[in-house]
C-alpha cells in the first residue's frame, strides 16, 4: 500500500507503558512529524506518562489509557473515539492485542506494528527481535516507523523543560543556585538489573564526604527503602524519592551535573534534558544490556559487567570523577 504523504492528516501512536520506555520513542514521533508535514499526532499513553508526553514538541493530542485490564463498555467507548477522529495511520509501537483489535475496528486504513498478539490486523508488521539486543531501542522503534516511509536524521530525546520546573522545590530545600549538585537514582523495575543496594550507599557515604551534594531521586514505591539506606547522612544528602512529579524529576535532573543509576526511566529522562549520565548495567543478557538500553547523550558513561556485584564503589567513583572534569 502506497501512502501519499501529503494526504495524511492524523496519526495515532500507542505507547502506555512505563515512561522510560516512552521516552526512546521521541526520535520515532520526531520522525513521523518530519515526514507527515501536514498530520496531526495524537499519542496514547498511560495517566502517569500524560504530563511528560505533553512536553514532547511533536505530539498535538494525548489520550489517556491505562494499561490495567478496562471493562468492555470503556473499550467500546474507545473505539467510537477514534472511528470520529478519522484516523489515517496507527502505529502500535509495543505490541499489545487490545491496541491492534482497536486499530482495526475504528477503521483506520493503515495499522503499524510487530506481528505478535494478533499481529494478523495489522496491515505493516515486522518480527519483535528486540529481545535479541542487537540494536539500541532508539533504532527498533525507528525502524517500525519505517515501514510507512518515516524518517528523520535525529535520534536525540528532547523534552520542553526549561530547569524552572524545579525552582521551588530546590529553593525549599536551600538548594537554588547550587552548582555543585549530583543525582542519584538507585532503583530499577527489574532485580535482575539491579546494581547492590549497599554499593549505591557507599557510593554516597564517598561522595558526600567529599562535598558533593547529593540528590537521591525515586518513586512513591521506593520511598521506605530510601529511608533506610539514606537516612542520617547529613546535610549533602538530599532524599526526594517519592516527592517529585516526572516534570519536576525532570527539572532536577536538569539542574544536576550528573545522574548515577542503573538501567531505568531516569537515564532516558536525564538524557533528555541533556544532562550526563553514568549507568551500571549488566551484560550477560542481550536483551537488558546497555547496547539496547543504555543512555544515548554525548559524553554519557556505560560501566557494565556479566555481574552487577562485580562492579565496585571505586570503579564506579573514579569514572564519576572522570565525568565531573
Amino acid at each position: 500500500m502506497k501512502i501519499n504523504t501529503a494526504q495524511i492528516k492524523n496519526i495515532i501512536v500507542f505507547r502506555n507503558d512505563r515512561f522510560g520506555e516512552f521516552l526512546l520513542n521521541i526520535p520515532s514521533l520526531r520522525a513521523l512529524k518530519e515526514t507527515f508535514v501536514n498530520a496531526r499526532l495524537i499519542a496514547v499513553v498511560s495517566p502517569y506518562v500524560k504530563e511528560l508526553a505533553g512536553r514532547v514538541p511533536f505530539i498535538d493530542e494525548i489520550i489517556e489509557w491505562d494499561s490495567v485490564r478496562q471493562p468492555f463498555f470503556k473499550k467500546i467507548n474507545f473505539i467510537n473515539q477514534l472511528r470520529k477522529k478519522k484516523i489515517d495511520i496507527a502505529v502500535m509501537l509495543n505490541p499489545v492485542k487490545d491496541f491492534h483489535i482497536f486499530a482495526y475496528l475504528s477503521g483506520i486504513p493503515v495499522r503499524v506494528g510487530y506481528n505478535r498478539k494478533w499481529g494478523f490486523l495489522l496491515t505493516h508488521k515486522i518480527q519483535d527481535k528486540k529481545h535479541l539486543g542487537e540494536s539500541h531501542e532508539i533504532d527498533y522503534n525507528l525502524r517500525l516507523v519505517s515501514l510507512i516511509g518515516a524518517h528523520t536524521k535525529d535520534n536525540s530525546l528532547s523534552l520542553s523543560i526549561n530547569g524552572n520546573e524545579a525552582d521551588t522545590l530546590l529553593k525549599d530545600l536551600n538548594l537554588a543556585g547550587y552548582n555543585n549538585l549530583v543525582a542519584l537514582h538507585p532503583w530499577t523495575s527489574d532485580s535482575v538489573k539491579q546494581w547492590p543496594f549497599l554499593y549505591f550507599r557507599g557510593l554516597a557515604e564517598r561522595l558526600t564526604g567529599q562535598g558533593i551534594r547529593i540528590i537521591v531521586v525515586g518513586g512513591k514505591s521506593e520511598l521506605a527503602k530510601s529511608g533506610e539506606l539514606f537516612g542520617k547522612m547529613g546535610a549533602n544528602l538530599i532524599d526526594l524519592t517519592g516527592k517529585t512529579t516526572l516534570i519536576q524529576l525532570a527539572g532536577i535532573l536538569k539542574r544536576c551535573k550528573l545522574l548515577i543509576s542503573g538501567d531505568s526511566g531516569p537515564v532516558h529522562l536525564a538524557c533528555a534534558v541533556g544532562t550526563k549520565v553514568l549507568a551500571v548495567f549488566r551484560n550477560d543478557i542481550p536483551g537488558k544490556a546497555a547496547k539496547r538500553w543504555g543512555p544515548c547523550g554525548k559524553g554519557d558513561i556505560v560501566i557494565e559487567k556479566n555481574n552487577l556485584s562485580d562492579i565496585t564503589v571505586s570503579e564506579v567513583l573514579n569514572k564519576i570523577e572522570e565525568a565531573l572534569k
